[in-house]
């Protein structure tokens, strides 16, 4: 009897013992997505690793990087070096498309916020919300070349707008608002209407309501949507080139520059990169302001 339980008990074991195929076939998924995860990862960022590199190069036209040199970055900011007379006119060139750009950028962001904070709420509340939810993201099956010029001729012949920054900062704001209000639709979705009912039951207005207790809670959806408006409109290329009225944002220069004379492309290289890196910057800062109060509120939470 005891043969026959202990025989038993190995033939159960065996049974429940996954086969190595099967070991096999439910790591691949894993090991597999990682990788194609980093492969996807390092076919996007190489190339921006890559121009960093150039940027500090000696020579950054002849192929392979050699000796290292900080030069192009005291050109493009100062104005020194052999080049003394090319990178003054570089450097004091790029600040007027640098400002635009950013006037521009913060013109979108801002509609981006505003637009977002009244849509993004109340969307998740409507009773035909996949309709309106498909007519505000439609830009994002658009492309780009293809919406700028529908734009640029919608508002030359069919509303005879003058061109400006104003028209610009809208142009970018209808590309920009679908991202800004997927990022508002991620944190409203989860927005407890009960909360806003409780502080009516208390006396609380309207007003009191939108900004003590929806506007906290909203607020990485609205840090997103203005960081998103913002960088999208900071570089963007096709809308601001059809809506520019002769004024040159700093994508645009870029764009003149590289195509220009070799001379200019290291300066270029490090423009792009002092850019690259201030995006990376603001990025963490703005994931860090968004999302800092709720983590600190949490771990708050667990120890308390």
């Amino acid at each position: 009897m005891t043969a026959l339980a202990e025989r038993g008990r190995i033939d159960g074991a065996v049974a429940r013992k996954p086969a190595r195929s099967q070991l096999i076939g439910e790591r691949w998924p894993t090991w597999g997505s990682v990788f194609i995860g980093y492969f996807v990862l390092a076919i996007i960022y190489f190339p921006i690793l890559w121009l960093m590199i150039l940027s500090i190069s000696a020579e950054p036209l002849t192929g392979f990087p050699g000796d290292w040199t900080l030069r192009w970055y005291d050109d493009m900011l100062y104005g020194t070096g052999q080049r003394e007379g090319e990178a003054y006119a570089v450097a004091g060139r790029v600040m007027e498309p640098l400002l635009l750009s950013l006037k521009i950028a913060a013109i979108t962001a801002a509609l981006c916020i505003v637009a977002s904070l009244v849509v993004g709420p109340i969307l998740p509340r409507v009773r035909f919300r996949g309709p309106m939810l498909l007519g505000f993201l439609m830009p994002l099956m658009v492309p780009g070349i293809v919406a700028s010029v529908s734009l640029f001729l919608f508002y030359r012949l069919g509303l005879h707008l003058k061109m400006g920054e104003w028209s610009l900062g809208l142009a970018h704001f209808i590309w920009a608002f679908p991202f800004a209000l997927l990022a508002m639709l991620v944190v409203s979705s989860r927005f407890d209407e009960r909360l806003l009912d409780a502080a009516a039951d208390l006396g609380a207005s309207r007003w009191e309501r939108f900004w003590q207790i929806q506007v906290p809670i909203l607020k990485p959806g609205i840090f997103a949507a203005g960081f998103f408006g913002f960088l999208l409109s900071f570089n963007e290329l096709p809308f601001s080139i059809f809506m520019r009225a002769g004024d040159i944002t700093l994508p645009i220069y870029l764009w003149i520059q590289s195509g220009a004379h070799n001379s200019s492309v290291p300066l270029i290289f490090a423009l792009s990169t002092l850019i690259t890196i201030a995006s990376i910057v603001l990025t963490f800062i703005a994931i860090r302001v968004a999302f800092g109060e709720p983590r600190a509120a949490k771990l708050k939470a667990k120890k308390a």
